[in-house]
């Protein structure tokens, strides 16, 4: 190893590191609030302090509404703000590190330890709260690269930047921003949780609205009307039906394995069902809505029409006469990929390999992330990060330290790499 790139190493203070994550976990940045805000704002000083220059800027979210290819969002917001670090050197950035600050919903408090989820716990070796894995640690793994290349003294020969966004959770608005903006690299990773893996490719995902017509009438005489809960029941056999055809055949040709172990990696799910407004009246409707998984190169638009189709075809009479009314709200992920055989690939294996001993597994993930849109903005990207995604929103959440301080230590190997020291 490199003098230079011993020098980064011993410069990452864990301790330090440490501290950040659960001060950031104590940031409740759920999607759409003011405090994801404010952890931008916080980033972008402490990006500052690592001596990188900072671009901060507000949002303007009517315009990128109006924008093609624009993601669509889910959480209501007022503002949202972007964030991009880039030290000196000449050229387009060689390498970003990418990660968002928003994290989703506590869900029921009573189900968290201590009943505080934006309270940092350590147990051992584990980090507990809200974002700890999805994904703060791979957020404060991103910036101690950065305070360590700075205490190290190392100067870049190439530039490397680091990009906040906001709002992966719910479509991915903070990185279309940062790509319309005019922010570029040569490759980038996104720090989301892999466990130790390589994701080099993920499934889409797209928000689906379902309206199910029924006939009101009143309890005591439901035999004169329909039930919108009843009439949906078909409509639901026919998506798990389609789930089964969509995930028979999950192999990819051309890097076969990528799903290994997954015999679901475009799952379809209702996620939230709605019906009536009184206790004792027959339901006149009902509204679903859920996520469809997008497979790996499919063109978004065909898996709507899939999904259109099976609700459609359902052979059901009252649905004959009142066809489902399908809408696409909310988020829409692109499925994503590193092109095959980008160097990128290598790059991270040999950091990783040098610091645990052992290459890295290359695998795809079933959902959807910011990796599409650096995608197709013709920057090739993967996911490379401390956590295990099984965490991630749920009110277990929890990342290892272990996992952190080897992933901080693989990325400034990565960073010194390919950016290069003058």
């Amino acid at each position: 190893m490199r003098d230079v790139e011993a020098g980064v190493l011993n410069a990452i203070d864990e301790v330090e590191t440490v501290s950040l994550l659960a001060e950031t976990v104590g940031v409740p940045s759920v999607t759409g609030t003011d405090a994801e805000s404010e952890l931008q704002h916080r980033f972008a000083r402490l990006l500052t302090e690592a001596g990188m220059d900072v671009d901060v800027w507000k949002l303007d979210l009517a315009g990128l509404a109006a924008r093609p290819g624009f993601p669509g969002t889910e959480a209501p917001r007022s503002e949202g703000y972007g964030v991009v670090a880039v030290t000196e050197g000449e050229g387009p950035p060689a390498l970003a590190l990418q990660g968002h600050v928003d994290v989703v919903p506590t869900g029921d408090l009573a189900k968290w330890e201590g009943h505080d989820p934006f309270a940092a716990r350590i147990s051992g070796d584990v980090l507990h709260g809200r974002g700890a894995c999805d994904m703060k640690a791979g957020l404060v793994a991103n910036l101690a690269v950065a305070r360590a290349i700075k205490k190290a003294g190392v100067r870049l020969a190439r530039p490397l930047a680091v990009h906040c966004v906001i709002s992966e959770e719910d479509g991915g608005l903070g990185a279309f921003a940062t790509l319309a903006r005019g922010h570029t690299a040569q490759a980038a990773v996104i720090t989301e949780p892999t466990s130790g893996a390589v994701i080099t490719a993920n499934a889409g995902a797209l928000t689906f609205r379902l309206e199910i017509a029924g006939r009101a009438a009143h309890g005591a005489t439901r035999h004169e009307g329909v039930s919108a809960v009843e009439a949906f029941w078909p409509v639901f056999e026919a998506i798990r039906r389609l789930e089964t055809e969509r995930n028979r055949d999950v192999s990819d040709l051309s890097r076969p394995g990528l799903f290994r172990g997954d015999g679901a990696p475009y799952p379809i799910e209702v996620g939230t069902v709605r019906a009536g407004d009184w206790a004792s009246t027959v339901p006149d409707l009902l509204v679903a809505e859920g996520r469809l998984g997008v497979r790996l190169d499919e063109d978004p638009a065909a898996a709507r029409a899939a999904f259109e189709e099976a609700v459609a075809d359902v052979a059901d009479p009252w649905l004959r006469a009142n066809p489902p009314v399908v809408t696409w709200p909310g988020g829409q992920f692109a499925s994503g990929r590193l092109p095959a055989g980008h160097a990128l690939l290598d790059e991270v294996g040999r950091a990783v390999a040098d610091v645990t001993g052992a290459r890295p597994a290359e695998a795809a993930a079933p959902y959807g992330s910011d990796l599409r849109l650096y995608a197709a903005g013709g920057i090739p990207t993967l996911h490379y990060g401390p956590g295990d995604v099984r965490y991630a929103h749920a009110p277990r959440e929890q990342v290892e330290l272990r996992e952190l301080r080897e992933v901080t230590r693989a990325l400034a190997l990565l960073v010194v790499r390919r950016c290069g020291a003058l």
